[in-house]
């Protein structure tokens, strides 16, 4: 039981993190541009790239969080948030701007993109032990 609750309680965590990424860029793409601008060297800036990525996001997590079409939206969760740790790797790196970054540059609360993007391997490699998602309810009916 434990380990049901668990896996569910990850999906749907994970999965409210990039609704509540996607519900920032639809109502308001001047964070996500800066961000981008900031993060990313602008790329993806525009706001009609915000609103895309936004509904995107979004309905990317409903998916996850629901336990629908697990096969597409698990490693699309996965390849949004691993693709995100990777592009603020020096911030992973040096959390604490010891050596790579000065104390100023430093983000801590960029840290935790680590264990979200672990979190979404582990969704996959687990997705049969998922027994909450919406599709193993259905496979079992």
């Amino acid at each position: 039981m434990l380990k049901t609750f668990s896996l569910a309680f990850l999906r749907v965590s994970t999965g409210l993190l990039l609704v509540v990424w996607g519900v920032i860029r639809l109502g308001a793409p001047d964070a996500g541009a800066g961000v981008s601008n900031k993060y990313y060297g602008g790329l993806g800036a525009s706001t009609v790239i915000q609103y895309a990525w936004g509904a995107a996001l979004f309905v990317i997590g409903a998916l996850v969080i629901l336990g629908l079409f697990r096969k597409i939206a698990l490693p699309a969760q996965a390849v949004v948030l691993c693709v995100g740790a990777v592009s603020i790797t020096k911030y992973l790196v040096d959390p604490l701007g010891m050596w790579l970054l000065s104390r100023e540059e430093s983000q801590l609360l960029f840290f935790p993109s680590l264990a979200l993007a672990a979190a979404s391997l582990l969704l996959i490699a687990m997705r049969d032990e998922d027994q909450w998602a919406i599709d193993s309810l259905r496979q079992s009916n």
